[in-house]
Parts: structure tokens; sequence; C-alpha cells
């Protein structure tokens, strides 16, 4: 401690080097000599090279100026703003905000024991979450601001309202301690994966993990269904849906699962008529097994 803070004085002990060969007239700060003595004498050397230290001051000027008004304006619709696609872009936004709202209903009921009708909502948020891209791409009024807004509607109610209905639901049939991990595990990575899909290339064909609203599909269906397995071994599919999101896997889009044979979707309409449940089942584990599969696959062909 001793030596750190006499090197921390060698620093502050700064002389103003010459400039052309022309020596200053005076120095800012000159080092006694019977210092440097001192030194040589205790640690038996002097390091000239921290008079060579010159201090960098921190303060550095903004780039633009913090009350520049063009700097701050970000338009919410860009291009035209006529009262058409106002209307139009109106519309998308409620959409997503009604998505929020029935997050937030899902919560409530949730907390008043209602689990099952808590999980139709989150079905329900579903269908306004991917109604409101689709509005936005046909009424062309997609903006970054209705992106941040969706992000964080998915968060809401898919990060947040999708666990507090599994926990709900779970009440009484599992330790609370395992129900609440698994549940904060959902809605950590749900963060995680919200926040790498907003910042993340996008391809076409994958999802790198299962996406936040297909996992939270996924939660409110067991729920509104009520599959009949035991209560741990659904806290560790809840816990494994989890991992899956914030996973590098692949897994096929929407668009791409439409162009699959017409029997590997017959296959699963028939058997939902026999047993639906049994079918769900199947079909979400066929699903998150497709993921390692196809990385393999990819690993093979590259």
């Amino acid at each position: 401690m001793r030596r750190s803070s006499t090197f921390a004085r060698q620093v502050l002990l700064v002389r103003v080097g010459r400039r052309d060969g022309v020596a200053p007239a005076t120095d800012l700060v000159t080092p006694d000599h019977r210092w440097n003595d001192r030194q040589r004498r205790r640690y038996g050397r002097f390091d000239h090279e921290v008079e060579a230290v010159m201090p960098v001051s921190p303060a550095l000027a903004p780039a633009t100026p913090v009350d520049d008004p063009t700097a701050m304006s970000i338009p919410l619709l860009p291009g035209e703003r006529t009262a058409a696609r106002r209307a139009k872009f109106a519309l998308v936004n409620a959409c997503t905000l009604s998505s929020l709202m029935l997050g937030m209903l899902a919560i409530f009921l949730a907390m008043q024991g209602q689990s099952r009708v808590a999980a139709l909502c989150l079905i329900a948020c579903v269908a306004f979450d991917g109604l409101d891209g689709a509005l936005a791409r046909k009424l062309g009024v997609a903006s970054p601001f209705g992106a941040q807004m969706d992000s964080l509607a998915d968060m809401c109610s898919f990060g947040l309202a999708a666990p507090v209905v599994v926990y709900a639901s779970l009440a009484g049939s599992v330790p609370p301690a395992a129900a609440a991990v698994a549940c904060a595990l959902v809605a950590a990575c749900a963060a995680i994966r919200l926040a790498r899909f907003n910042v993340s290339p996008k391809d076409g064909r994958f999802f790198c993990g299962v996406p936040t609203t297909m996992a939270a599909a996924v939660l409110a269906l067991t729920v509104a269904i009520g599959l009949p397995v035991p209560g741990l071994v659904l806290v560790a599919g809840v816990a494994l849906l989890a991992f899956a999101m914030v996973s590098s896997f692949p897994y096929a889009k929407l668009a791409r699962l439409v162009k699959l044979p017409p029997w590997l979707w017959l296959a699963p309409v028939l058997g939902a008529l026999v047993d639906i449940r049994l079918t769900f089942a199947l079909v979400v584990v066929g699903y998150l097994v497709s993921g390692p599969v196809l990385w393999l696959r990819q690993r093979r062909t590259a």
C-alpha cells in the first residue's frame, strides 16, 4: 500500500516537457531531488517514465448538444402522416395494447384462483400478438415504435402473466418453492429472449430458440386442457421450456411448418379427436426435440 501510494504521487508530479527544443520558462511542478534520492535508496530504482505520463481529463464534449431539438425528435410513424395512416397506426397499436390488457386480466384472474379462464386470456393474447404484426405489415404502418411496443407488451403478457398463471395452476400440487423457481426461470428467460431478438439479425427460416409467444401458448394450453401428469413433471417441463427459449437451437417458423406434407398435419388432427391431451403433449415434445435435431444436422452438413 505504501509503494502504491508513492507511485500515485509520482504520477501527479508531472513536468511540462519541452516543445520545439525550447525549454519552458518555469516548471509547473518540480520534484525535489531529495525525493528522487529517497526513491533510489528505498527501492533501488526510479522510474523516469512516470514523468512522461500526461493527465487525461475524462470530461469529453458531447458529439451532439443535448438541447439540440433535431437530435431528440424521433418520428413515431415514419412516412407521410395522413389521417388514414394515423388511423391505421392507432388500430395496430390498439391490438398491441389489447394483448397487454388481456395479460393483466389473466394475472388478476389467476390471483382469484381462476387459472383456466386466465389461460384462455393468454391464448387471446397470442392471437392479438400475431394480429398486430400482420396488420402493421399489410397496412404499411410498421415502425420502430411499434416494434418496441410489441416487445414490451410481450414481456408483460408472456414473460410475466404466463408464469403467474402457471404458478396459480400449480398451487397445492407441488412445493411452492419449486413452482416459484420454475416460473421465475420463465420470466428471466423471456426477458433474455426478447432482448436478444431485438438486437440479433433476423432469419427468415428458423427461430433461434423457442419464441416467447409460442412458449406462452404452450403454457396456456397446458393449463387450459389440464394435462394429467404429476406436478413435479409439469415443473420440470416448465423449466425445460424456459431454457429452450434462450437456447441456440434452430426452430422452424410457422411459414415453414405450413409447407410440410399434408399427412403430417392430418395426424395430429386425428389424434386430437381421439385424445387431445396426449396429442398436444406429443406435438410439444416433437417440436422441442426438432431444435436439437436440426442443430445436429446443420453441424454435419457444415
